[in-house]
């Protein structure tokens, strides 16, 4: 078997992988049944070239999504406009604005030493 047969044979896994789990969500409402909705979904090549158009409007409305092959993730699609990783950790950002007294590791020592002495 050739690499490209066997590239041919795992996308056509992934699909009817693919195809057999959108048959179950019709039945089963999955993301109802997660506890978080913030999963990215996945598709293979062959479903995002079948889906292209509505994967791209998902992507535009903020909906990231990942394209794989034979079960790889390869990209990552999302709108142009979303945030880049640099932009969501933004360490420092309220500096100047809490203040944060001298002694807050010793805050409440002599209540926590009565608690452990027995002399609550």
């Amino acid at each position: 078997m050739h690499i490209s047969e066997f590239d041919y044979l795992a996308d056509q896994i992934c699909y009817t992988k693919s195809v057999l789990l959108q048959r179950s969500l019709k039945r089963t409402k999955l993301t109802e049944l997660s506890p978080t909705k913030d999963v990215m979904q996945t598709f293979n090549i062959h479903e995002a070239k079948t889906h292209l158009s509505r994967l791209v409007e998902q992507a535009a409305k903020g909906e990231s999504f990942v394209i794989a092959k034979a079960g790889k993730p390869l990209v990552k699609v999302m709108a142009l406009n979303a945030p880049e990783a640099s932009q969501l950790m933004r360490l420092g950002f309220m500096e100047g604005q809490i203040a944060v007294p001298d002694d807050f590791d010793r805050m409440g020592g002599s209540e926590i030493e009565q608690l452990f002495d027995g002399d609550a």
